[in-house]
């Protein structure tokens, strides 16, 4: 499912040119604006939003997160407070309050023959974390 970049150049290239037939003086100095933000964080594509959105949830057992992962649920919480949110809002991130969800979407680019430059705009997620059913 590409986002048609290349061709959204290439059709406003052969716009270009028809227009400098009628207008020969016209100085063209770039097919883009970079408003687009392609493959650049901006926080146009946090307020806007850019290419498909996904929303994902997951329930990880008390027993899991103790014995994979050698902590709580309570203290994995915690740290996804400080560091996820908190620490990102003073690192003045672009939307990247997560923990690195554009490297899922990178592995997913680069089996299947897509871009893995676009994760950029990946990253522009939330990582949330709350502890259920008393764990």
């Amino acid at each position: 499912d590409a986002m048609g970049m290349n061709m959204v150049s290439k059709g406003v290239q052969n716009v270009l040119d028809y227009l400098q037939n009628d207008f020969p003086d016209m100085d063209v100095i770039s097919i883009s604006g970079n408003y687009c933000s392609d493959k650049k964080p901006a926080a146009v594509n946090w307020i806007e939003g850019r290419g498909k959105s996904v929303v994902c949830e997951a329930i990880i057992k008390d027993q899991v997160v103790k014995k994979v992962l050698k902590t709580t649920v309570p203290a994995l919480v915690e740290l996804n407070m400080i560091k996820n949110l908190a620490g990102s809002a003073v690192a003045g991130s672009l939307g990247g309050f997560n923990a690195h969800a554009s490297n899922i979407v990178s592995a997913v680019f680069i089996a299947t023959g897509q871009d893995p430059a676009q994760n950029v705009e990946s990253s522009h997620c939330i990582t949330m974390m709350e502890a259920v059913n008393d764990g």
